[in-house]
């Protein structure tokens, strides 16, 4: 049995911020193990979740929620300490309800549910993020959340007509492009959107790598102006191939035509990807 010190008994108060005498029968029941008396008061209920706050939460979920209407969508980022507890359905339906209490309310206090469900996990959380949207004139917002809640998209796509945001045919739209971005990780909409210092990064890489070195000045306008193409390709929404076709068409391409097909003109206002572990 490891000797129990009046600096172990503070040590132990520091970190779960239980009472003295709880401190030192927690060490008693464990043998003076540190670790295996904070999982005890855990356990016991003792351990305060302002101490638990500073541990670190690297895992969790991300959770959405779509008002009635698809006219205001959350989505939103809850860590947790363990994959364990980010793969509980109790767990996960809590942060759930977080996001529909933000969805009815975006004032809304938050930290009773977060010191409550503390309490009752055992584990520190923290609510890391969220954004809320609103749709702006005739449209709907739509979230996708990947299988094991890593990965989460919130989507806002406008339509010319109110007519259209009913139809199921745009509906079905306004998911894919949810399920586009999930796959295809998206930092823009279009290429108006790319910072130009972004772009100038991109030229140096280029213009210094290896390949490129030495070559004549109009063939480097001209390779250059190829790799912007490229790199638009890959980090403009609407400019990558259309997973769901395989690529043979950009997300544009398929905007446009179902747009025809319903007399209406869509666009992609704004998108959110948000990803466990990544800013």
């Amino acid at each position: 049995m490891a000797e129990i010190t009046a600096a172990t008994v503070g040590k132990l108060r520091e970190m779960t911020g239980a009472g003295l005498m709880d401190c030192k029968k927690a060490l008693t029941e464990n043998n003076g193990d540190l670790d295996l008396a904070v999982d005890w008061l855990r356990k016991k209920g003792v351990a305060s979740a302002a101490k638990k706050a500073d541990r670190a939460a690297n895992e969790g979920v991300i959770a959405q929620h779509i008002a009635p209407g698809s006219k205001v969508g959350v989505l939103l980022e809850v860590n947790c300490e363990t994959d364990f507890v980010a793969k509980n359905d109790q767990f996960r339906a809590f942060c759930d309800e977080l996001a529909k209490k933000i969805a009815a309310n975006p004032s809304v206090d938050l930290e009773p549910d977060r010191v409550a469900a503390v309490a009752k996990i055992g584990e520190n959380i923290r609510l890391n993020r969220h954004t809320r949207w609103e749709v702006t004139g005739n449209g709907l917002i739509a979230a996708y959340i990947h299988t094991g809640s890593k990965v989460g998209v919130l989507v806002e796509v406008g339509a010319g007509k109110d007519a259209s945001v009913n139809n199921e045919a745009f509906k079905e739209l306004v998911r894919d492009i949810t399920l586009q971005i999930a796959a295809g990780t998206p930092t823009a909409v279009s290429r108006d959107q790319v910072p130009t210092e972004v772009l100038d990064k991109e030229d140096e890489i280029a213009r210094n790598s290896d390949a490129l070195k030495g070559k004549p000045a109009a063939a480097m306008a001209n390779i250059l102006k190829g790799k912007r193409e490229k790199y638009f390709q890959t980090v403009c929404l609407v400019e990558q191939g259309f997973v769901k076709k395989n690529g043979e068409i950009t997300v544009k391409e398929h905007i446009a035509t179902v747009g025809k097909a319903l007399g209406d003109e869509f666009v992609v206002r704004r998108f959110l990807r948000y990803q466990i572990g990544v800013a």
